[in-house]
C-alpha cells in the first residue's frame, strides 16, 4: 500500500492515453460543484482507491489534491491498496472504525459494507447536485441497497460480442442481431473454418453467462422481503442457457474451452483463432498488445436479444463510498462529486480504458462510428445489468456456483435443468448467508 498527501503540489498535466473516445461536458474547474464544502481550510480528507487500475494514478491524483485543495481548502491524503488486500482492509477497518472518509469500493462490496452500517447514504446529495437521472443505471442499481443509494457510479467497463472482421467477411456473414442470427453465423463460420472456434463458450466465466439468462426473460436470483431466491432454475433462464451451452454442443465452440477463463478467451481471440466471443470494453488494447497483426480486423457489437434489441450484460467497476465514520460529510461528497461527473471523471475513464458512470459525458461516445467504441457504449448504457445486489453474492463468485454449473453442462456431466436446479439452490442457500 502507497500513502501520498497531496497538499500545495502543482498541477500535473497528463497525456491521455485515450482507448475510448469519451467526451468531456463537464463544468472548468474539473469537476461539479462542491456544495458548502468550499470553506474546509485545516481539514484532510482520508481516501483509499485501488490500486493498478490506472496506471497514471499518481499523476491524475496530483492533479485531484490541487484542484480539490483550490475548491475547499482542505487537505487530499490518498492512499493506494491493492485489489487483493482491499476487502480484507475495509473488513477489518470496519470493525474497528478506523475507516477512510471515501473510498473506492467494488460494485460488488457496495452492498456487502452498506449491509454492516458501514457506509453513509448518498441519495440526498446526489439530489441536490442535480445528478438524478443522469448516473448509468446498471452503475446505480448496483449501488443501491435496501432502497438507498451508497455507492456513487465513478467508471465501469461492460462486455459485449466482439468479433473477427476478416473471419466473418470470408464467411459471408453479417454481425448478428438476434440468437438465430448469431446460431447462424456460427455454423457458417465453422463451415468456413473447421479448425477455428466459431463462437468461444468458456466453462469459467459467470460474467458471459447472464447475459443470456436475462436475454430470454430471466433473473439471476430475486429478493422477496427479506430472502434471495435464485432464479437460474426458471423455465426463461434454462432457455438462455440452453441457447448458449448449445453453441458448444453443435461444435462450434471447443472442448478445450469448458475450463476457459476470459483471459483464455482473449488469447485465443488474439491468435485469430476465434470468430466472435464476449469480451470486455477493455480488452481491445490487450489482443492487439498480444498480437499487432490483430489491429484492424475485429470489431464490436452489443450482445443482440434474443429477437432483438441488446440483451443486459454485467457492468464492471467500481463505486466511490463514503463511510459514516467521516466527519464532514459534505466535503466528502464534494470530493466524490469532483471524481464522478466532468472533465476529472472523462481523464479517468480515458487513463484507464473505462467509461465513466455520468450518462452525459457519453454522448459523443455514443455517436462515435468506431467500431471498438460506441458499440460497447451502447451496451454500457441501454444494455447495462448488475448482478444479484446482495451483500453475500461474493460468496456465490468465491464458491464457483455459475462456473461449475457451466463446466457440468459443457464436460456432459449433467443436462441444463439438472446442473441449474443444482446451482440455484447452491446461489439460494449463499445469499441468504448460508454454506
Amino acid at each position: 500500500m502507497r500513502r501520498h498527501t497531496f497538499r500545495m503540489a502543482t498541477a500535473v498535466a497528463t497525456t491521455a492515453a485515450v482507448t475510448l473516445a469519451v467526451s468531456a461536458c463537464g463544468s472548468d474547474d474539473g469537476g461539479g460543484s462542491t456544495g458548502g464544502a468550499t470553506d474546509a481550510e485545516g481539514q484532510t480528507l482520508d481516501v483509499w482507491i485501488m490500486q493498478g487500475t490506472n496506471p497514471s494514478a499518481d499523476a491524475f491524483f496530483e492533479e485531484v489534491g490541487t484542484a480539490f485543495t483550490e475548491q475547499t481548502g482542505a487537505e487530499l491524503n490518498v492512499e493506494f491498496v491493492e485489489w487483493g488486500d482491499a476487502h480484507d482492509r475495509f473488513v477489518t477497518s470496519i470493525a474497528g472504525g478506523t475507516t477512510p472518509d471515501v473510498a473506492e469500493t467494488g460494485t460488488t462490496w457496495t452492498p456487502e459494507f452498506a449491509d454492516a452500517g458501514a457506509l453513509a447514504p448518498l441519495g440526498d446529495h446526489v439530489a441536490e447536485a442535480g445528478l438524478d437521472g443522469d448516473l448509468v443505471e446498471g452503475l446505480v442499481e448496483a449501488g443501491t441497497y435496501d432502497g438507498e443509494l451508497y455507492g456513487m457510479p465513478w467508471y465501469a467497463g461492460v462486455r459485449s460480442l466482439v468479433y473477427n472482421t476478416e473471419i466473418f467477411e470470408q464467411a459471408g456473414v453479417e454481425p448478428p442481431t438476434t440468437w438465430d442470427e448469431l446460431e447462424a453465423a456460427a455454423q457458417a463460420i465453422k463451415a468456413e473454418f473447421p479448425d477455428k472456434i466459431a463462437v468461444a463458450v468458456p466453462g469459467d466465466a459467470e460474467f458471459t453467462v447472464y447475459p443470456w439468462v436475462w436475454g430470454a426473460g430471466g433473473d439471476v436470483a430475486t429478493l422477496e422481503g427479506d430472502t434471495w431466491t435464485s432464479q437460474l432454475d426458471s423455465p426463461a433462464a434454462q432457455e438462455g442457457l440452453s441457447f448458449w451451452t448449445g453453441l458448444a454442443e453443435q461444435g462450434l465452440s471447443s472442448a478445450g474451452a469448458t475450463t476457459w477463463r476470459e483471459t483464455d478467451v482473449l488469447d485465443a481471440f488474439a491468435l485469430g483463432d476465434v470468430g466472435m466471443a464476449i469480451m470486455g470494453s477493455w480488452t481491445p488494447g490487450a489482443i492487439v498488445e498480444a498480437n499487432a497483426d490483430m489491429e484492424g480486423k475485429f470489431a464490436a457489437v452489443p450482445i443482440p436479444g434474443q429477437d432483438g434489441g441488446i440483451s443486459p450484460s454485467v457492468l464492471g467497476g467500481s463505486h466511490l463510498s463514503m463511510f459514516e465514520t467521516a466527519e464532514n460529510k459534505d466535503l466528502a461528497f464534494a470530493f466524490i462529486e469532483m471524481m464522478t461527473t466532468g472533465e476529472l471523471a472523462t481523464k479517468w475513464g480515458e487513463q484507464a480504458g473505462y467509461f465513466p458512470g455520468q450518462k452525459s459525458l457519453l454522448d459523443k461516445t455514443l455517436a462515435s462510428t468506431d467500431p471498438l467504441v460506441a458499440p460497447f457504449a451502447e451496451q454500457f448504457v441501454d444494455g447495462g445489468a448488475s448482478v444479484p445486489v446482495s451483500p453475500h453474492f461474493g460468496a456465490v463468485q468465491a464458491k464457483g456456483t455459475t462456473s461449475t454449473m457451466m463446466q457440468s453442462i459443457l464436460s456432459g456431466d449433467a443436462d441444463v435443468a439438472a446442473a441449474s436446479s443444482a446451482a440455484a439452490e447452491e446461489m439460494t442457500s449463499l445469499l441468504n448467508g448460508g454454506s
